[in-house]
This record gives structure tokens, C-alpha cells and sequence, in this order.
């Protein structure tokens, strides 16, 4: 596993430049190495959602072959999605009753959530939430259901809070406010809800991540603080897993809302087949 570092500060600055050659000299790196799929999940895919990297045909004596690299998005989405449904199950949330905000609605990963959520559940209420109206009034349009709301308003009213991206700085949660119970699902990076949300009817899980019975000694799951570091890695990590195990040389997860429920589906079979599973509150 290749993995090239920078800070998410980066993306929004004059430094995206500097955050770009990183990932397509790692992307070189692997490719030149022999890797047949290669994740770019975190910060690196959000750089693909956002910037048209295919122009990036050539690095030094290399020429990209862009299918041998997956952003890991749509398992990202699926195993947050089962995260959904399983960790409400173990609150007793109904989710045909339950109103559900998804903080982040209109990316990559958000927009799949809110698709899954529409068709595969009978949640009660969506509210969607993300900075461009434009974006987000394209997805309540292709949906047919959802309420825009911003971030202050929509907590309150939710039972169930899908974060899929960072929380704003400067935000704080009054946690009175909130419905108990009430379960946060922190899929956002860094995953700091659980520093900031502290509440015993306040349940917060960290989204995409998944459990496996092998013990491997991933030292960068021991960096990024999981829990069991030795047996959960990011779900968008093991999308390259599984499409090694299946022989799927693909990008099968690329550019910014095309993950489909078909997609979902595929990707949800293999995981299961191979093992994998989502994370949950403990029992």
C-alpha cells in the first residue's frame, strides 16, 4: 500500500498544487511498481471529485493508466449506509419513523448515501445539507423527497446524523438540543465527534470503517488511532482489496456522483463474501 501524506488545509489554498504532484507521483510510484489497483481514498479523492486529473497523462516516464485506480468512495458509501441501518437497529431507531440529515449530501460519498437511504430504506425524512445550493437543490430534485436545511436548524430534528464531511471549525454542538437517543455516524476526516459530542443518549460510530477476523499489522491503521488497529481499516482501503480478490482492474469508483445503487450492490456482495463488515456501537 503507497500512501502519499498532506495536509487537508491544502485543498483550499494555493498549496493544491503542491497536494497534486504528491498523489500523481504515488499514483506513478505504484503503477511503476506492478500494483493492479491502487485506492486513493481521504483527501486524495476528493482532489479527483473536484479537478479533472485524466488531462495528467504523463509523469516523468510514465503514462497513467487511470483504471488501475479507485477513489474507494463507493464502499465508503455502502458500509456507511449498513452502518445506518444495523447501528439504529441497536438504539431501537425506527428508521420508518426516523428523520435522517445527512451533513454533506451533495459529494461524492453524501449524494450515494442519500440515494441509498431514498430507495433502500423507509426512513421518514431526509434533510440535506451541504455548502452549494445549486448542488443541492439538483439532488432534492433528483431524489423527489428531502428538505434543504442548514446545520442549526437540521439537528435538532434528527434522529439519525450522517456526517461526510469535516465539521466546520468553530462549530459546536449543544448536545440539549440534539434527540436522545440520537446516533451520529462520524464518516467525515479526522473523526472528531467523538471529542466534541459528549452525551449518553448521544451515540457517536466512525463511518466507513469495517472489521475484519485476520489480525495484519496495518501500522497506518495504528497512526490514524482505530480502535483495533490490527483488525479495522478504511472502507474505501479495502474497495482495492476486494477488487484485487475479484480480479475487477477497474476505477470503479471515479469523479464526483456517479456511484450508483448497482454499483453499491456489487461492491456490498464482494465485501460480504470476503469477510468484511461494518463497524459498530459496542454491544
Amino acid at each position: 500500500m503507497w500512501n502519499s501524506c498532506f495536509l487537508p488545509e491544502m485543498l483550499a489554498t494555493r498549496r493544491i498544487k503542491a497536494a497534486t504532484r504528491k498523489i500523481v507521483n504515488a499514483m506513478a510510484h505504484a503503477q511503476k511498481h506492478g500494483i493492479n489497483i491502487t485506492a486513493l481514498g481521504g483527501f486524495s479523492s476528493i482532489i479527483f471529485e473536484n479537478f479533472n486529473l485524466s488531462q495528467i497523462g504523463q509523469v516523468r516516464n510514465v503514462k497513467l493508466e487511470f483504471d488501475r485506480f479507485t477513489t474507494g468512495n463507493t464502499h465508503t458509501a455502502y458500509i456507511i449506509c449498513r452502518q445506518v441501518e444495523q447501528a439504529s437497529k441497536q438504539l431501537g431507531i425506527d428508521l420508518s419513523k426516523a428523520t435522517i440529515a445527512v451533513c454533506g449530501a451533495t459529494g461524492d460519498i453524501g449524494s450515494a448515501v442519500c440515494r441509498w437511504l431514498d430507495a433502500r430504506t423507509n426512513a421518514a425524512e431526509l434533510l440535506l445539507i451541504a455548502r452549494n445550493p445549486e448542488r443541492l437543490h439538483d439532488l432534492q430534485t433528483e431524489l423527489g423527497r428531502g428538505k434543504i436545511m442548514d446545520l442549526e436548524e437540521a439537528l435538532p430534528q434528527a434522529d439519525i446524523v450522517v456526517w461526510v464531511a469535516s465539521m466546520p471549525k468553530g462549530v459546536e454542538i449543544d448536545t440539549t438540543t440534539l434527540k436522545h437517543p440520537c446516533l451520529m455516524i462520524d464518516g467525515g476526516y479526522p473523526k472528531n465527534l467523538g471529542t466534541k459530542v459528549k452525551h449518553p443518549d448521544v451515540h457517536v460510530l466512525n463511518g466507513g470503517i469495517v472489521e475484519h477476523s485476520l489480525d495484519i499489522d496495518w501500522r497506518i491503521m495504528s497512526i490514524v488511532n482505530m480502535d483495533v488497529p490490527a483488525r479495522q481499516l478504511f472502507a474505501c482501503f479495502a474497495e482495492s482489496m476486494l477488487l484485487e480478490f475479484e480480479k475487477l482492474y477497474t476505477n470503479f469508483s471515479w469523479g464526483r456522483n456517479q456511484i450508483t445503487l448497482e454499483k453499491m450492490d456489487l461492491i456490498g456482495q464482494v465485501s460480504v463474501k470476503h469477510g468484511f463488515r461494518p463497524l459498530l456501537l459496542p454491544a
